[in-house]
């Protein structure tokens, strides 16, 4: 079995009385996308600090690439590119100097680093607005800037915190789209959002803590079948009356109904055929309905039921 790039192993982090990493644990296997999920304060930020040697915590274990990471790590260091959510350029550089200047923190060699940064300007569409300075670019151009910038230098794990806040959708799907090419390229990536659509589509395993503790770890669809809810249906109709609320709850798999603004929500657990039952009780009852619609647990079910908290609301 191969080494992982990053195992994190009861990891402990106190700010006084505050426990802000209560023993975590982490294991990121080469050449996935890992999904970090977490509500505000769960510890997600003071993880990739510690995972970085930005911050000094005060129990456990921290390897890279299979080696202790401490803050003179320099060798892992350079391997490793960081692209955080607050958007870090000098605006008083052009898009290519700001990519060449962060590329230079790894690549001294001018000549080696010429065709990283022209690269790296092709792989984010920013080579037309190589002498464009930041104040110039939209959110989004800025943004595929800061990416730019992380990983010019072919960094072998990558840790990205949140690289689509606030942009449009076409500079999001080309974004989403580099993240995908940079792993079949190689390479591994560590990726927080806010936005779940987003983690189901690109992560191969994720997981959630909350607490400073890992909670929930599994691929999308492992971690939906951790929870109660296996289907949500949603049926426009009158109010009904409260015995034929009860009589729904009371139907196989199903374990909460309730209506609201002309909208009866049937939650399910498990069971199949559990639309076809509801509208043949609305049906022998002769109840009027109209728009049905059936929906599987999303991400934001899981984090919701786990959490207690919506991570869309974070």
């Amino acid at each position: 079995m191969s080494i992982p790039v990053v195992k994190v192993e009861n990891l402990v982090k106190r700010y006084k009385e505050l426990i802000a990493l209560d023993h975590l644990n982490l294991e990121v296997r080469e050449g996935e996308i890992f999904g970090l999920l977490g509500p505000n304060g769960s510890g997600k930020t003071t993880a990739i600090n510690c995972i970085l040697s930005l911050l000094h915590y005060d129990k456990g274990s921290i390897e890279i690439f299979g080696s202790p990471m401490t803050p003179d790590s320099y060798d892992i260091k350079r391997q490793i590119g960081v692209v955080m959510q607050n958007v870090a350029v000098c605006d008083e550089l052009t898009v290519y100097e700001n990519i060449d200047s962060f590329c230079g923190l790894y690549v001294p060699v001018r000549s080696q680093r010429k065709p990283l940064v022209e690269e790296a300007m092709e792989f984010t569409g920013l080579t037309e607005f190589r002498n464009f300075r930041p104040k110039k670019l939209s959110g989004g151009l800025l943004r595929r800037l800061n990416i730019a910038c992380g990983i010019a230098h072919k960094p072998r794990l990558i840790i990205m915190d949140e690289p689509t806040v606030a942009v449009d959708p076409q500079s999001r799907n080309h974004i989403l789209t580099g993240i995908e090419k940079l792993q079949h390229d190689g390479a591994t990536i560590i990726y927080t959002s806010h936005y779940m659509e987003e983690v189901e589509q690109i992560c191969t395993r994720i997981a959630i803590i909350d607490g400073g503790k890992n909670v929930a770890l599994g691929t999308a669809d492992e971690l939906k079948k951790m929870i109660r809810k296996s289907e949500t249906i949603r049926i426009d109709m009158p109010q009904p009356a409260q015995d034929d609320l009860a009589a729904i709850r009371s139907l196989p798999h199903v374990y909460e109904c309730n209506w609201q603004n002309h909208e009866l929500t049937a939650l399910c657990s498990g069971g199949s055929h559990n639309l076809i039952r509801v509208l043949s009780y609305l049906q022998e009852k002769e109840l009027p309905f109209g728009h049905v619609t059936t929906q599987l647990p999303t991400l934001n079910d899981v984090f919701l039921e786990i959490t207690g908290k919506e991570l869309r609301d974070q």
